[in-house]
């Protein structure tokens, strides 16, 4: 009987399945349309139409973008926020740069607790970690009460410098439990984020208690509802950091899960990295309603250790990811004479005109149907057949009031989304000093393919790699993973005054801590292993970089301060572009990372190519305003070592790729698509 590692991963219009077959080796993808009145149930249709049951499945992870649509929506639950007393305002007076120098309308991101929710507790330690007045019990307990006669939903718990010592904390949480019993969600600051910076670290809290319940409510009915199909093994969920986590400690730290989507993605990215002997990577996911970007340098994924969304900050381990509202189903429209495309997406329900569910509006994949890049007849695998009389009346609508004809506009919505997107490659690239020339661009997302080449020629990237199942690469990419568990430890030492032994034996301690966690993830003990890194910065400025250390023994060898100052100069350099080698430089904070390895699917080897016909037709698709004659193929009927010319159509059940003229494509070991720019090349 054939057992399988699944991966699933709901999207804003699609949700994607993919199993790998520990038996044969191969994968297999399942799709269905996201369900958004109830989540799970597009999870386990897709599901369905991959393994005869949950109990074949010998592992499964999943991607849950709960926790931040609940954010971002603004419909998480009412948080009651405990402060130690004078420090109540801290939460409200935030951080006080413009985002927006220009704006004469800036107002600073909305909290998600208002002033009024907020109790202030008697109890203090001070900057060294000494306690100065003992917890104000009494307190804790009226807050009880309020919280239960206030319909709050959870508790958020931040006392000063609890990073130190979260005695205060602990014993706030018991005397919570003990007046409202086990069922309340009580998130405490050092446990969302054990790090200096008040204001950061009460932010982090909050953010977990006002989705917490969301994300734990959601987990638990995915969970009971495939354990009652026969699930066997633990469901294990994507965090933000790229690594995973079983359910149960993803419930129990929900803020890990917050970009748990997206991220899946990214670390496909790395993976592939690998397989393809290509280090430098800028991967692009593009579905129905987001184009994400995120980076793979030198073979490891871009990951800082703080993420801020809507203005809000939050300590944790994030894959950076930028995200604008582009994608298959965003909406064009006009303001002031010009045309728009999205932010607004017209999502699963009702979706694009094209795909006859009461959709009026025109869309991204409403003009790429009306330019004939995208077949109508095999749309998805053939699950869904496109109107595209209902496109061109949408588009209309639109081209009308620009007095453009339907081709002609369908084109400029392309134009206007491709423009977009090549912004928010710029802005994780050029903005940071990364020259995006010299990386290879990959597609992924259902849309991604579509959009890709015409993005690496504006930017001057010369190499487009689509990998297998590009709209289900997310759900890939978690599968490639590992277990894993960040801790942090702030440190503050002038390079002068560091002692190497204090900190070796400081990472030791953090590294002990780390490999004990992962006996709860059930990660064998010959499998489970630690990286170490310091958060740097030059003496007297605020924001610091994260070095890593590459030997957990490092710190107590001779010359470490100078290798390490040396490092940080140079990523100081490549970040902004000066670096001052010999200025004194502080050592902030420790970072141990524990990962646990439970094993992964490898990239499938597809049958090689017997010479180099394959089975296509030719359709008229518009590029540049011109009908060309164009190759139309199924992606099954190409094999490794198939090369051809544009322009292409290639479609699969997850996606389409587009290959303009001027660009080759070749088939690699692994199937993925490369497609370079002949015309560059040439010159």
């Amino acid at each position: 009987m054939s057992r399988y590692r699944v991966s699933m991963d709901i999207g804003g219009t699609f949700t994607d399945v993919i199993g790998y077959d520990e038996t044969t080796g191969r994968y297999h993808v399942g799709k269905s349309s996201t369900t958004p009145d109830d989540l799970t149930r597009g999870v386990l249709t897709a599901l369905e139409s991959l393994v005869d049951s949950p109990a074949d499945i010998s592992f499964t992870v999943h991607g849950t973008t709960q926790g931040l649509n609940a954010f971002l929506e603004r419909r998480g639950v009412k948080v009651l926020l405990l402060a130690s007393k004078g420090a109540g305002d801290t939460y409200h007076i935030a951080r006080g740069p413009r985002t927006r120098l220009y704006d004469l309308h800036f107002r600073k991101p909305e909290p998600l607790v208002p002033k009024r929710d907020i109790v202030e507790v008697g109890g203090r330690f001070d900057a060294a970690g000494e306690e100065l007045e003992p917890l104000d019990e009494q307190a804790v307990r009226e807050a009880a009460r309020r919280y239960r006669e206030g319909g709050f939903g959870a508790i958020a718990v931040a006392y000063l410098f609890s990073y130190l010592d979260p005695a205060h904390e602990l014993r706030t949480r018991e005397i919570l439990l003990e007046e409202l019993g086990g069922e309340v969600t009580v998130s405490l600051s050092h446990e969302a984020a054990k790090e200096w910076r008040e204001y950061e670290r009460t932010s982090s809290a909050v953010v977990e208690a006002y989705t917490g319940p969301v994300v734990r409510r959601y987990l638990e009915r995915l969970e009971a509802n495939l354990k009652e199909r026969g699930l066997t093994v633990p469901m294990h969920v994507m965090q933000s950091s790229g690594g995973i986590l079983t359910a149960e400690s993803a419930r129990r730290r929900p803020l890990q899960t917050l970009l748990s989507g997206p991220v899946g993605g990214a670390m496909g990215d790395v993976e592939l990295a690998r397989a393809i002997g290509r280090p430098n990577l800028i991967g692009v996911d593009m579905g129905g309603t987001s184009f994400d970007v995120s980076l793979v340098i030198d073979g490891q994924p871009d990951i800082s250790p703080e993420a801020n969304i809507e203005g809000l900050p939050m300590l944790m381990s994030v894959v950076n990811i930028h995200t604008i509202g582009a994608g298959g189903g965003s909406v064009a429209w006009l303001e002031a004479g010009g045309l728009r495309v999205g932010p607004r997406s017209a999502g699963a329900t009702p979706g694009p005109a094209c795909y006859g569910r009461g959709g009026t509006e025109p869309t991204v994949t409403d003009a790429n149907l009306v330019l004939g890049r995208i077949d109508p007849d095999w749309f998805a695998g053939g699950t869904l057949e496109l109107d595209t009389e209902a496109a061109r009346r949408a588009l209309d609508t639109v081209g009308q009031g620009l007095g453009l004809d339907t081709l002609a506009i369908a084109e400029g919505v392309c134009d206007v989304a491709n423009a977009k997107m090549a912004q928010a490659i710029r802005t994780i690239t050029v903005s940071r000093g990364i020259e995006p020339r010299e990386f290879t661009l990959v597609a992924f997302g259902g849309a991604g393919p579509m959009h890709a080449v015409f993005l690496a020629r504006e930017l001057g990237i010369k190499e487009v790699v689509v990998p297998r199942f590009p709209g289900a690469f997310s759900a890939w990419g978690m599968l490639q993973t590992d277990i894993r568990k960040d801790f942090s430890d702030t440190y503050f030492h002038l390079d002068a005054d560091l002692d190497g032994a204090d900190m070796a034996a400081r990472l030791r301690a953090m590294a002990e801590e780390g490999l004990a966690s992962l006996a709860g993830e059930g990660v064998p003990e010959d499998s489970r292993r630690v990286e170490h890194a310091v958060d740097i910065r030059y003496a007297a400025q605020e924001y610091t970089l994260t070095v890593p250390l590459f030997d957990a023994g490092e710190p107590a060898g001779d010359g470490f301060v100078e290798i390490i100052a040396k490092r940080f100069a140079q990523q100081h350099e490549t970040r902004y572009g000066h670096a001052n080698l010999g200025a004194p430089i502080e050592f902030v904070t420790l970072r141990t990372t524990a990962f646990g390895d439970l094993g992964r699917g490898a990239a499938e080897q597809v049958e090689p190519a017997r010479g180099q016909d394959f089975a296509h037709e030719t359709r008229e698709v518009v590029f540049d305003g011109q009908a060309r004659p164009t190759i139309l193929a199924r992606r099954e009927a190409l094999a490794a070592g198939h090369t051809f010319e544009g322009p292409a159509i290639i479609v699969e059940s997850t996606a389409t790729t587009v290959v303009p003229p001027g660009f080759s494509v070749s088939v690699d070991p692994i199937g993925s698509l490369v497609i370079r720019n002949t015309e560059e090349e040439a010159k």
